[in-house]
């Protein structure tokens, strides 16, 4: 599982226009889920994420996790993430999970991050999506649960 996760001021998904999803203070997380994906990759990356300090305390050092400044997630789904483009031109997506199990997955990954008390919000999967961020920092981290 690959995670971009962006520290913001607001974020928020729009599918045809009209907002679906908004957060203000927290993490945008584009989520990609790769073949062999499971419940021990949601555990790793929700672990992580949740206990991660990127958050400046009041001596503005990045101290402070998620869960310690009451912040919101809003986790939209990117297969685009799992995408190859070491030949060619033209991306593969054959690392890419398939789309029954990746909803499955996204879901249960929102799931574990609500068990932990953090708000969290999703994108609509599998549609066409526009995300609109205010990334402060800037600040983004690529967390991949094969390698934590």
């Amino acid at each position: 599982m690959i995670v971009v996760a962006q520290r913001c001021s607001s974020a928020k998904v729009l599918v045809n226009k009209t907002v679906i999803s908004e957060i203000n203070l927290g993490l945008l997380l584009l989520v990609g889920i790769e073949v062999g994906d499971g419940q021990a990759d949601i555990k790793k990356v929700v672990k992580k994420i949740s206990h991660l300090r990127i958050f400046e305390d009041d001596n503005k050092k990045m101290n402070l996790s998620i869960i310690d400044i009451s912040g919101s997630l809003l986790v939209v789904s990117q297969f685009t993430l799992c995408g190859d483009i070491k030949k060619g031109r033209r991306p593969s997506f054959i690392n890419a999970e398939s789309p029954k199990l990746s909803l499955r997955l996204y879901e249960d990954l929102m799931s574990s991050f609500r068990e932990n008390n953090i708000q969290t919000l999703g994108g609509a999967f599998g549609q066409m999506m526009d995300v609109e961020l205010i990334n402060k920092g800037p600040t983004t981290f690529i967390i991949n649960s094969k390698e934590i």
